[in-house]
């Protein structure tokens, strides 16, 4: 079983910063992706930003620029940084972390964690 535990998150003003870190433990397995994704009242819940195992990143239209995910697969964690915050980034930001094996995909998510930005 793989466990994700995000934190980091808070209230933030317009423009501030924030940085998100999800921790993974469990059985870890090479090859895998983790992204962060986010959920606004009434809206579905959508990626922000994803990384491999091996580094390669991508970024949703609506954070690219500001926003930066990074990983450290020997202390097993994830983070997003964001800058120049906005209102309509407030959500619920879930930790995501997917593998396949033998052609069937696991996903494990985390519990999320609440941003609001506003003055």
């Amino acid at each position: 079983q793989v466990q994700l535990v995000e934190s980091g998150g808070g209230l933030v003003q317009p423009g501030g910063s924030l940085r998100l870190s999800c921790a993974v433990s469990g059985t870890i397995f090479s090859n895998n992706t983790m992204g962060w994704y986010r959920q606004a009242p009434g809206k579905q819940r959508e990626e922000v930003a994803s990384i491999t195992s091996g580094g390669t990143t991508n970024y949703a239209d609506s954070v690219k620029g500001r926003s930066a995910i990074s990983r450290d697969n020997t202390k097993k964690t994830m983070s997003l940084q964001m800058n120049d915050l906005k209102p309509e980034d407030t959500a619920v930001y879930y930790c995501r972390y997917w593998v396949t094996i033998f052609g069937k995909q696991y996903n494990y998510w985390g519990q999320g964690t609440q941003v609001t930005v506003s003055s």
